[in-house]
């Protein structure tokens, strides 16, 4: 149900998180939006339940934002999000609510709408609608500190925050946690524009949905598998792509780009490098035998003005398989022009031909391709990429080539079915041993005459 409301008291986005739970689509996220000034939305404008906002419908309730007096607009743009999150975090850690800022921020603006479903089609190119559909100073927040922005509040202006994201991959950060300190986030930003006197619209969203139910129209499908797994979208947003002309030489996508600094200072470049193309690619090589991915990055957060990550790779020819084969050489970390730390790859390899995909990358022991770390800096730095998948020759039609996967063909599961299966074999070829042991009797008593004698050497 996308249904219009002109304020949203605390129990509202539970009563819609439990209206959803039986959605029959899981491509959405929801939408929270408010506004300083009254009349944003029309309260009577309704949809009939279980609507799914599409871009077109999105697109028409955004249009006031650009007719409004004062124009300024505060993307918070988060990697994850579901209507479930709003009741599954609350109810299952008590007295905690990460979701207590928004919630008060939804009931005190004067105006206020909640879209519980949005398509995510539609959500993955708001920025890009934005900033084409307004004459908008695009600004990106990563210092938080809003009060030494320079807001001309006679022009539009357009304030983009990356949030958390909830999917880190890092243990001590859990999703809660990351909830909780983007909702502090979004306080901070609110309270600071309303300090200074600016009227301002804010929009709460995500790239795509954080949780992925059944749907009731292939329950009979899923009972035949189940021991399969829903999956998201093969990709949430568009690759990212160097191109020298009209020819792609480079393609790369994850769908969580993550570092962390000394133990200490996290950096998500997730948003950065996909959704806002913040990121500075110029500086990158293609050739038919070498190629660099650069990613530039500009003040990522505090305490790091810029910030640069190369992939160097590398495409030769190998006598032992007879074909040219794409290898992922070393990952390179440069902070603020001084600080150089290099990491060597293991097994990141595919044939010249093909992409490269991998669920977990990074520094960590436990994931299937790491990196190691080649220098002393580079220990200092903690990396972690999800779903990676990079090619860097022989691209066509602008699109990934089949992916050759890190994952061996001994996976853990078929590793447990073959010990199963020996222990099984073992236990039964010992118990056929054991019963060809056995021997019957080859003398008897005869009833009539006297006892049988067995000598003890017998």
């Amino acid at each position: 149900m996308a249904q219009l409301y002109s304020t949203a008291p605390a129990p509202l986005l539970c009563t819609l998180a439990m209206l959803f739970k039986m959605s029959l689509s899981v491509d959405h996220v929801p939408m929270l939006l408010w506004s300083t000034q009254r009349s944003q939305w029309n309260p009577d404008t309704a949809m009939h339940e279980g609507h799914v906002v599409s871009a077109q419908e999105l697109t028409a309730l955004l249009q006031s934002l650009f007719t409004q007096n004062s124009r300024n607009l505060v993307l918070f743009l988060q990697d994850r999000l579901s209507v479930d999150d709003f009741t599954y975090l609350s109810e299952s850690y008590g007295n905690k609510n990460p979701f207590q800022n928004v919630q008060e921020i939804l009931q005190s603006s004067p105006s206020s709408l909640v879209l519980p479903a949005v398509d995510c089609e539609a959500t993955r190119y708001l920025l890009s609608f934005l900033q084409e559909s307004g004459d908008w100073k695009l600004t990106n927040v990563t210092n938080l500190d809003v009060s030494q922005l320079e807001v001309n509040a006679s022009e539009g202006n357009l304030l983009v925050v990356q949030l958390q994201p909830l999917v880190s991959g890092l243990k001590e950060i859990s999703t809660l946690e990351a909830i909780a300190e983007n909702d502090k986030i979004i306080r901070k930003v609110t309270m600071d524009l309303q300090e200074r006197g600016i009227h301002f619209s804010g929009i709460y969203t995500a790239v795509r949905p954080s949780r992925i139910s059944r749907r009731t129209n292939v329950v009979a499908e899923l009972r035949r598998q189940l021991m399969a797994t829903d999956e998201e979208d093969d990709l949430s947003y568009p690759p990212l792509n160097m191109t020298t002309g009209n020819y792609t030489c480079i393609l790369f996508y994850a769908s969580n780009f993550s570092l962390k600094a000394n133990s200490s200072v996290f950096v998500d470049l997730t948003n950065a490098t996909f959704v806002t193309r913040n990121v500075d690619i110029s500086a990158s090589e293609c050739s038919d035998s070498n190629t660099t991915l650069s990613l530039k990055y500009t003040k990522p957060v505090n305490g790091i003005s810029s910030l640069e990550i190369r992939f160097l790779m590398t495409n030769k020819f190998y006598e032992g398989s007879a074909r040219q084969w794409s290898t992922l050489d070393s990952v390179e970390i440069i902070q603020d022009g001084e600080k150089f730390a290099k990491f060597n790859v293991s097994v990141i390899s595919a044939p010249a031909e093909y992409s490269f995909h991998c669920q977990l990358v990074g520094t960590s022991n436990l994931y299937p391709a790491r990196l190691v770390p080649a220098n002393n800096e580079a220990k200092n730095w903690d990396v972690f990429i999800s779903r990676l998948q990079i090619q860097g020759f022989n691209i066509e039609n602008n699109q990934f080539s089949y992916a050759s996967d890190c994952t061996g063909f001994f996976t853990p599961g078929i590793w447990m079915g073959l010990v199963t299966s020996v222990i099984l074999l073992w236990i039964l070829t010992y118990g056929i041993h054991m019963i060809m042991q056995l021997t019957t009797n080859s003398r008897f008593d005869d009833p009539k005459g006297p006892a049988l004698s067995v000598p003890q050497t017998e």
